[in-house]
């Protein structure tokens, strides 16, 4: 399996590269616009924010050919907000190919903001990404922003609001979680993902 990790430098590749190794993946971390084309899957892994992203997407012309991506893609935590029309955080016009804004995550004393750490995931609806993976396994996070609820939404969230901690639509998919980095529910998760078909 032929894996293109988007390479933007606001990502935690290392560990995404180390577990697709672990999946049995052939993964290489490339910001070639035609390398990533050509890939039978591309994750879109990030930290940081939309608005920097966004910019070194354009200045790399990734934009056009990762919305073109006629193949699964998944997006992790900041990779899954890119997939939205925009987001809160710093305004920002992102990649459009599912309905709806990234907003701030709301703050309290009880749950501070960023969210880190363990949180249960809800599924929302059988689907094949999530096959094996059980209604309230927990997921690690780390993101001070959350995508919306909607008919994408297949599995949710709760720190101080619900939200949408697992997406998929076409063959877009994305993981407001880190799979990486949460176990085997994670791998799972990634294992699932590559055996999505074309």
């Amino acid at each position: 399996m032929n894996v293109a990790v988007v390479k933007l430098g606001v990502g935690n590749t290392a560990s995404v590269m180390f577990a697709l190794e672990r999946a049995g993946a052939d993964a290489v971390l490339t910001d070639d616009a035609a390398q990533i084309g050509a890939a039978e899957r591309v994750i879109l892994p990030g930290v940081g924010a939309a608005g920097r992203a966004m910019e070194l997407m354009r200045e790399r012309k990734l934009t056009a050919t990762l919305k073109a991506f006629p193949r699964p893609l998944l997006g992790i935590c900041l990779g899954q907000q890119l997939l939205y029309e925009s987001s809160e955080e710093s305004g920002a016009e992102t990649l459009g190919v599912l309905p709806g804004r990234v907003t701030r995550l709301p703050a309290s004393r009880a749950t501070p903001s960023p969210h880190m750490g363990w949180t249960r995931l809800r599924r929302e609806c059988e689907h094949p990404l999530f096959e094996g993976v059980a209604d309230g396994a927990y997921a690690y996070f780390v993101h001070s922003y959350v995508c919306p609820l909607g008919s994408e939404t297949i599995a949710s969230a709760e720190y101080g609001a619900r939200f949408g901690a697992a997406v998929a639509q076409g063959n877009f998919f994305g993981c407001q979680f880190h799979p990486e980095r949460s176990g085997a529910t994670g791998a799972r998760v990634l294992r699932n993902f590559l055996r999505l078909p074309c």
